[in-house]
Protein backbone atom coordinates (compact mmCIF):
# COMPACT_ATOMS: atom_id res chain seq x y z
CA UNK A 1 0.00 0.00 0.00
CA UNK A 2 2.83 2.45 0.92
CA UNK A 3 4.20 1.46 -2.62
CA UNK A 4 0.96 2.42 -4.33
CA UNK A 5 1.63 6.15 -1.93
CA UNK A 6 5.04 6.74 -3.07
CA UNK A 7 4.27 6.23 -6.66
CA UNK A 8 1.59 8.20 -6.65
CA UNK A 9 3.43 11.15 -4.61
CA UNK A 10 5.66 10.56 -7.42
CA UNK A 11 3.69 11.42 -10.67
CA UNK A 12 1.55 13.98 -8.84
CA UNK A 13 5.04 16.06 -8.29
CA UNK A 14 5.49 15.55 -11.82
CA UNK A 15 2.49 16.55 -12.61
CA UNK A 16 3.13 19.48 -10.81
CA UNK A 17 5.80 20.85 -12.73
CA UNK A 18 4.08 20.77 -16.23
CA UNK A 19 2.21 23.75 -18.06
CA UNK A 20 -1.50 23.67 -18.17
CA UNK A 21 -0.91 22.81 -22.09
CA UNK A 22 0.88 19.35 -21.01
CA UNK A 23 -1.72 19.31 -18.29
CA UNK A 24 -4.27 18.88 -20.91
CA UNK A 25 -2.54 16.36 -22.91
CA UNK A 26 -1.88 14.01 -20.16
CA UNK A 27 -5.67 14.07 -19.25
CA UNK A 28 -6.11 12.90 -22.65
CA UNK A 29 -4.14 10.38 -22.42
CA UNK A 30 -5.64 8.76 -19.20
CA UNK A 31 -8.91 9.21 -21.06
CA UNK A 32 -7.45 7.35 -23.82
CA UNK A 33 -6.10 4.54 -21.88
CA UNK A 34 -9.40 4.51 -19.76
CA UNK A 35 -11.21 4.09 -23.35
CA UNK A 36 -8.92 1.23 -24.34
CA UNK A 37 -10.14 -0.81 -21.31
CA UNK A 38 -13.60 -0.20 -21.55
CA UNK A 39 -13.43 -1.38 -25.00
CA UNK A 40 -11.28 -4.38 -23.95
CA UNK A 41 -13.59 -5.21 -21.44
CA UNK A 42 -16.47 -4.69 -23.99
CA UNK A 43 -15.03 -7.13 -26.23
CA UNK A 44 -14.34 -9.83 -24.29
CA UNK A 45 -18.01 -9.62 -23.28
CA UNK A 46 -19.35 -10.38 -26.97
CA UNK A 47 -17.07 -13.08 -27.22
CA UNK A 48 -17.98 -14.49 -24.02
CA UNK A 49 -21.77 -14.12 -24.99
CA UNK A 50 -21.48 -15.44 -28.64
CA UNK A 51 -19.82 -18.78 -27.37
CA UNK A 52 -22.52 -20.68 -26.83
CA UNK A 53 -24.31 -20.00 -30.00
CA UNK A 54 -20.88 -20.19 -32.03
CA UNK A 55 -20.51 -23.82 -30.21
CA UNK A 56 -24.18 -24.58 -31.39
CA UNK A 57 -23.12 -23.51 -34.89
CA UNK A 58 -19.53 -25.46 -35.42
CA UNK A 59 -20.95 -28.34 -33.38
CA UNK A 60 -22.94 -30.23 -35.45
CA UNK A 61 -23.50 -33.87 -37.49
CA UNK A 62 -22.94 -32.20 -40.44
CA UNK A 63 -19.78 -30.86 -39.77
CA UNK A 64 -18.40 -33.05 -37.48
CA UNK A 65 -16.57 -35.45 -40.46
CA UNK A 66 -14.60 -32.25 -41.29
CA UNK A 67 -13.83 -32.36 -37.23
CA UNK A 68 -11.76 -35.52 -38.02
CA UNK A 69 -9.53 -34.97 -40.53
Amino acid sequence: MQADQMQEQRVIEKLRQLVPEQILLVENFIDSLKAQNSDAAITLAAAKLSEAVLQQIWDNQDDAEYDKL
